[in-house]
């Protein structure tokens, strides 16, 4: 994705603001089949819980504005293994995002076009957004602008002709559905049920933090506030207004298609047909979501050799596209395994996406314990951090108690993704074991020799990638950590230790001590120290990293104080790990 047009508010919240907006059509039938007539209430205890997230998120994206969201946060305060798998499930997420909302526009239109072939026009749609995304974020962006003031419009224009329609008839539709029995044989119940299906309400919130890098300064924050607004206005608002104009019994059969009933009643065929097509719309904008999303996050995972290189290769439009015709390539493979039927995804989709959610709260008391002194716009209180993680685990509970063959499915997507990764991270001690068994097992032919080779000049790759940290005179606590990050993480064996000196000043003899105690201590790392005069920031490491062709993102300092005069998003990736 390029980095030179950032995008502006409108367009960032347009991005992200399609997939969580599009709740709004399906969200209140799924509230109503649980909390019956108190659906709305449910909803507006999911729009309390999403504020207590608009903080959590505000801080951690605030201290570490690079794309990746939850990944990013515990790959900067715990190790690449926990990262790894918070990116997982996040990837898991915008898989079933992207192939649900497809499917869900397409069985829209059908109701419109009786002819139309679904899974082919699913098919249709996702190769749309695909080579909308390989031209480039800001092409796709103007067409998620206009997807989100349509739906706006059409939300707007839907909840104005409801109130009309029942301040113009009776309200005994209302009075029949708050006499009827509540689902679960209480109100406690019923809320609890409801809450835990609505919070699928508030999926695509964490999209914003994925593309961060490519949002204008001060944006982020007012992604995060324009989302919340959206859905906490709407989603409890019509749900209400469904349960005031239309009999309960009759939301069951239109569950797929609500709001097109509710505006068809309330105002007419016009009404229901404008919000089929705004569906369509705006579902297509998910898609969309899901591709900016992952693009930036699977890059992000990639230069930090989680995932292979050649995921980094660009078009002229600076677009990853070996990134975005492999997600799609997933995307049509699960469409074409389930055939079409999607209620297995939703298993993945609701459990990957509660638990990116609880990630981001542990990552964010990560935060507050390992980088206190990090510089932030926002504060989340514990009391604040505590009550939406417990919220979030709250609801991951209820949905896997309504439906425990969830859980099943989701292991079935999730434990071949996470196998992938592990792979990934292991592959020096995979590569090793394979060399071991190479020359255990085969004679010195001619194969077996080319096997040996290959496999040697793979681990001289991994291992000859230098890294850097940065140290300011660390006592030898903190260097021993660095050299233990090191080899617990990467596959290097060699490590540049650099102190930058001002003029006139000489190291101290406790720090070469300490660094010739630890190289001995580490036979595995090769430590080169390297003292020069010059001073820390994004021009010292964009020369070095040129200088000694080690990418940004394999340079690591310590968290900096609050006096540190740069955002760590203008030091290109630098790793934060003590």
């Amino acid at each position: 994705m390029s980095h030179e047009k950032k995008l502006n508010e409108l367009e960032a919240t347009a991005i992200c603001g399609n997939d969580i907006s599009s709740s709004c059509l399906y969200v209140s039938a799924l509230a109503i089949a649980y909390a019956g007539q108190y659906a709305w209430v449910a909803l507006l205890m999911v729009g309390a819980v999403l504020f207590l997230f608009r903080s959590i998120y505000g801080e951690v994206v605030g201290a570490l504005p690079l794309n990746g969201g939850a990944y990013n946060v515990l790959l900067n305060t715990t190790s690449k293994r926990n990262a790894a798998l918070a990116a997982c499930l996040t990837i898991l997420s915008y898989m079933a995002t992207a192939v649900i909302s497809a499917s869900e526009a397409m069985h829209y239109l059908h109701t419109l076009w009786a002819g139309l072939p679904i899974i082919g026009a699913t098919l249709g749609l996702l190769g749309l957004f695909l080579a909308l995304t390989i031209l480039g974020i800001s092409e796709s962006a103007k067409v998620a602008v206009g997807i989100f003031l349509v739906h706006l419009v059409s939300l707007t224009l839907l909840v104005g002709t409801t109130i009309w329609f029942l301040a113009t008839h009776s309200l005994d539709t209302m009075s029949v559905n708050f006499a009827r029995p509540l689902p679960g044989g209480s109100l406690l119940t019923a809320l609890f049920l409801g809450f835990s299906a609505a919070m699928l309400g508030i999926s695509g919130f964490e999209s914003s933090a994925n593309f961060v890098e490519e949002q204008a300064p001060g944006v982020f924050g007012k992604t995060l506030r324009n989302m919340w607004v959206v859905v906490s206005f709407f989603n409890p608002v019509i749900a209400f207004l469904v349960v005031a104009a239309l009999p309960l019994t009759e939301v069951g059969p239109h569950t797929e298609t609500l709001l097109a009933y509710l505006g068809t009643t309330t105002g007419g065929p016009w009404l229901g047909i404008l919000i089929s097509v705004d569906a369509v719309a705006v579902l297509s904008g998910a898609v969309l979501t899901s591709f900016v999303g992952v693009s930036g996050l699977m890059k992000r995972m990639t230069l930090d050799r989680i995932l292979p290189q050649f995921f980094l290769r660009e078009n002229k439009a600076k677009s990853n596209y070996v990134i975005l015709i492999t997600f799609f390539l997933l995307c049509v493979s699960v469409l074409l395994i389930t055939r079409g039927q999607l209620g297995p995804l939703a298993g993945v989709y609701t459990i990957s996406f509660l638990a990116v959610m609880a990630f981001f709260a542990l990552g964010n008391f990560l935060l507050k314990s390992k980088r206190p002194n990090l510089p932030r716009p926002v504060y989340a209180g514990i009391l604040t951090v505590t009550v939406a993680l417990l919220s979030i685990l709250l609801a991951l509970y209820g949905n896997i108690k309504m439906h425990p063959d969830y859980l099943i499915v989701f292991l079935q997507y999730f434990l071949p993704a996470m196998l992938v990764v592990y792979v990934m991270l292991n592959r020096t001690s995979i590569l090793t074991l394979t060399l071991a068994a190479v020359n255990s097992v085969t004679e010195h032919t001619r194969f077996s020799r080319f096997g040996r080779l290959l496999v040697k000049r793979k681990l001289r790759e991994l291992h000859q990638q230098e890294f850097v940290f940065f140290t300011k005179g660390d006592n030898v606590s903190n260097l021993n950590k660095v050299m233990a990050y090191v080899v617990e993480n990467e596959f290097t064996t060699r490590l540049k230790i650099v102190t930058l000196l001002n003029e006139g000043e000489t190291v101290s003899p406790e720090l070469l001590t300490d660094i010739n105690v630890l190289d001995r201590a580490y036979e595995q790392i090769e430590v080169e120290f390297v003292t020069m005069q010059g001073h820390f920031g994004p021009a010292l490491i964009e020369e070095l990293s040129t200088e000694w062709c080690i990418p940004k993102n394999f340079m690591f300092i310590g968290s900096p104080g609050d006096r540190f005069p740069y955002q760590i998003s203008e030091l290109g990736g630098v790793r934060l790990i003590i």
